[in-house]
Parts: structure tokens; sequence; C-alpha cells
């Protein structure tokens, strides 16, 4: 049902009367900059790790695929408890869970810089995840809490400012860190932050529970849905492991879909569903949630590749890795309050769809780089992203926080989060995929063109150096001069270029799909406390 008519029986409720604040406790706007600090330090967290990449693959002698999953290890337990997190909070109160999820990453984050191996830092960063989790959809049911419906622009503007301006300004400050510190200190960050969310959330947070009686928790659903989760994205890791499917993804791709049916199957049957269907009967929320998807496809997924990028083809320090991205920093800082006016003035769908258009726009002036392009360019493509990601990014968080009926504000909070969480995993598994794949099927042509022949080891090798922008060893070429080896480190960024192309018009292509289900978000403003 569109925005404009049609019964959205889930969805017409009213905010329910709100206790009134006394001193600072449940204040509106010192709620929204707690809950701001706390989103602040996930969001952060979730990039920031990105221009550590390089450091820590070299430190922890990880592969791309065990990189891969110290990021969507963490994605994955995030967006596998994201709605269950919800459905605590409306049981136990969005506060508590906050505070408990606040400390709890705080504590993990110190866990993994003092880590030493990668299947520490990997199993920390799933235990971080469950923290994470806790935390997200408390900031936006108490921010729903905290403001009236029909007020919610603003605040949503700028909590979305607040995540958009951390989640790009994780590569600079981590490029910061790495370059004066070591890879460690992008965890350590975390510690000021949390201890900060933690007093804010004690003395500001007032906690408003649903008075309904709440159902037992969907353990069935939450564990088909995570294991689906899980399995789609390993099965898309194994295809950036070997630069081809092979018997086990396709093995595990068919058992997540398995999961994704019986999912779906048993919501419609289960009394007290994790994701209630009745949530999806607005049509507007459904779009919402779609494209928050793809925007956080091409937020998480592009800058995976992006990076090697501009520190192993471009040779920059990851300080000015950080500098290059500062255009996509700023644009989403301050471009999403004019966003919650242009959606207050013509409701979402134009900002969404607009947004979107702008974004593929900059995926494909993004896929046209080189080993020579210049800071001028690479920094106005950024420009151009940060445009296009600020109007999508408040224009879909108020199609599903404000088309959700009240009394499942923690359960659209998770849909939310989780598709953002999902999304990005999804993102970086298939970029990944998409230059690994280029790497394994074009390298050993173009080897062999040079008349280097390689033992299978020697090539799966190289391979993996050249899908990160390195250059395949200098062993390859024993006695060769600097003539040679320069011959192949540019054969090598040749290759990993033209697999980072494919992959930027992957995600120019999500985008634009992206873009058409934005015009079924339905014409007109939103009114606060109805459906969609």
């Amino acid at each position: 049902m569109s925005g404009a008519h049609g019964p959205t029986a889930a969805a017409e409720v009213q905010d329910p009367p709100s206790a009134p604040a006394r001193g600072v406790r449940g204040q509106p706007w010192l709620t929204l900059v707690t809950l701001s600090v706390g989103a602040m330090m996930v969001s952060l967290d979730g990039t920031i790790v990105t221009v550590a990449q390089p450091a820590m693959q070299a430190d922890l002698g990880a592969s791309l695929t065990g990189i891969q999953w110290v990021t969507n290890g963490y994605l994955l337990a995030v967006a596998a408890l994201l709605i269950a997190a919800g459905k605590l909070g409306d049981r136990y109160g969005h506060r508590n869970i906050f505070l408990i999820g606040a400390a709890g990453f705080t504590a993990t984050s110190v866990a993994i810089g003092t880590a030493d191996s990668l299947g520490w830092v990997i199993g920390l960063r799933v235990l971080q995840g469950v923290f994470g989790a806790l935390m997200q959809p408390a900031t936006l049911g108490l921010l729903r809490s905290a403001f009236p419906a029909d007020r919610l622009n603003m605040p949503i503007a700028v909590r979305s400012a607040v995540i958009a301006a951390s989640t790009a300004a994780g590569p600079v400050v981590g490029g910061l860190l790495v370059e004066h510190a070591d890879w460690s200190w992008v965890f350590f960050l975390n510690v000021p932050l949390g201890a900060l969310a933690l007093v804010l959330g004690f003395v500001v947070l007032r906690d408003v529970r649903n008075e309904a009686r709440p159902g037992r928790l969907d353990l069935l659903g939450m564990a088909s849905l995570g294991g689906a989760l899980c399995l789609f994205t390993g099965g898309l890791a194994t295809i950036a492991e070997k630069g081809r499917p092979d018997a086990r993804t396709l093995a595990l791709l068919t058992v997540a879909l398995l999961l994704g049916f019986f999912f779906t199957w048993w919501e419609r049957r289960a009394g007290d569903p994790l994701v209630p269907p009745r949530i999806f009967r607005s049509r507007r929320f459904t779009v919402g949630v779609l494209t928050t998807l793809v925007m956080a496809f091409v937020m998480f997924g592009a800058p995976f590749v992006l990076i090697f990028y501009l520190q192993n083809v471009l040779a920059l320090t990851p300080a000015e890795s950080g500098i290059r991205v500062l255009g996509l920093t700023l644009l989403m800082i301050v471009g999403a309050p004019p966003a919650a006016m242009w959606i207050s003035r013509s409701g979402p769908r134009a900002p969404v769809v607009v947004g979107l258009l702008v974004t593929a726009a900059a995926m494909c002036a993004l896929s046209r780089l080189d080993a020579q392009s210049g800071t001028l360019q690479t920094t106005l493509c950024f420009f151009l992203l940060g445009l296009g990601f600020s109007p999508v990014m408040v224009g879909s968080t108020k199609l599903i926080i404000s088309s959700a009926p009240v009394e499942l504000s923690g359960v659209a909070g998770g849909m939310q989060q989780t598709a953002m969480q999902v999304g990005g995993s999804v993102g970086t598994a298939t970029v990944g995929a998409v230059v690994a794949a280029h790497t394994a099927s074009v390298l050993p042509g173009r080897l062999a063109a040079e008349g280097i022949e390689l033992a299978p080891s020697a090539l799966d090798e190289a391979a993996r150096r050249v899908a990160v922008g390195l250059t395949p060893e200098t062993g390859v070429l024993p006695g060769a001069g600097a003539a040679a080896r320069d011959a192949l480190a540019a054969l090598g960024q040749s290759v990993f270029l033209g697999g980072m192309q494919y992959a930027l018009l992957a995600t120019a292509a999500v985008a634009g799909l992206g873009a058409v289900a934005g015009l079924f978000a339905g014409r007109g403003r939103m009114s606060g406390g109805h459906g969609s």
C-alpha cells in the first residue's frame, strides 16, 4: 500500500503518551546525543578496520579470505542478532540492553587490540558483533520514544549524519592510527567512546517499555535466519578464496537458500514471530528495507577494494588514503540536515531515488580510476559518492521507522540495522569475489603471454597477491632485472584494476536497481505515526 492510500492495520497506531521528562533524564535532545555516541562507536568500528586491513594482513599473516572474515564475522554476528536484540529491548527495556551492549562492546575492543593471532581476532570480532547488535536497535527504539513521530525527520538526520560521518571518517582515523601507532589502536579507540556512552546512558536515558506483555522469543526463527546469513556469505567467501565457484560454494549457497525459505515459512506460522509478517504490509517499510540494503552494499563493498587500490596501487600511506576520501566524509556530515528538510517538503521517494542514482554515477566514476589517477580525480569521485549517500540514509531510515507501528519499534529498528549489516556483509563478499574471480581467470593467461610458467601453488600465491593490488613475489622471475620486475608489477596492477573496475560497476548496477525500488515508495509526505 502506498503512503497516500490503502489501510495498513499494522501501522495505524498512534504514539503512546510519554511520561514527562524530569531534569536531564529523558530530555529528547540529550537522549539524541547519548544515542549518537553509541551509534558512532559501532559505525566507526565498522569501517575503521578497513584501512587497517593491509597492516593486519601483514602482521597476522592472513590471506584475502582470512582478512575478509575480520569484517564479515563482525557483520554477520550483528546481522543475525539485531532483530532479536530489538525483541529483548521490548521485553527488558531498551535502556538496559543499550548499556549492556556498550559495556560488552568496549571490553571486547580491548581484547581484540591485545590479540596476537588471526583466529583470536576473528573470534573476538564475532563476540564484539554480538554486543554491537544489542546497542543498535536500542538507539532507534529510544529515539522513537523520545520524539513524536511527526518530529522524527531532524533527529533521524542528525543520527544519520553521525553514522555517516563515523563510517566515512573510519579510514581517516584508522589511517592516522595505523601510520603513527599500529592496527590495535583502531580497537582501543572504542574505550573512551564506550566510557562516554555508558556515563551518558546512566544519566540521560529514560526507559519506555511496551506495556503489552511480550511473547516468547522466536528461537527457531533466530537460528534459521542467522544460519542462512552465515552460509550465504560463507559461500561468497569461498568464491573469493578460489576465484570461482566449486562444489562447496554451491552446497553452502543451496543450504542458505533453503534456510531462508524455511525462515519465511516459519515466520508466517509462529505464534510470536521474530519478524511479524504484518510489518511488511506497508509498502514504504519494505522499500525502506530494500534501499537500506542497497546503500550498505555500496557503502561497505566499495571501500573494501578501494582501500587496496589506494595503498597498494597508488602507494599512499594510510593517512594519505584517508585524506583522499575527505570529500565523502564532509558531504555525509553536512548533507543529512538538508536531506531531512527535502524529505519534509517532498516526502522520501524523490530524495532516495535521486541519491541512489548519484551513488551509481559515483561508482561508475570510481571504476575509471587507474594507477595514474591524481588527488583531484579521486577526491571528486568520493565527493559525488557522499552527495548520493546522504539523502538515501535519511530517507530510507524515515521510511522504515515511521511506517512501522509503535509497538514494533524495536523490530523496525532491528530490521533497519539488519539491512545495513546484511547489505554490508554481502557487498564486501561480492566485491572480494568479483576481484578474486577476475584475477584467477585473467592472470594465468597474462603471465603465459610474458613467457612465465608457474607451478599451481606459485600461481595461487601470485593470484592472492594480485587480488589485493600487490606485485607477485620476485621469485617468479629469478635473476630478472629491474625492467622485468617493473613489467611484472605493471602486469599485476593491470589485472587488479580490471577486477576493481568490474566490482565497482557491479555496485553501480546494484545502486541503480535500488533507485528503481525507491520509485515504489509512494508520492507525498509521510504523516507521523501512520502506516504507509
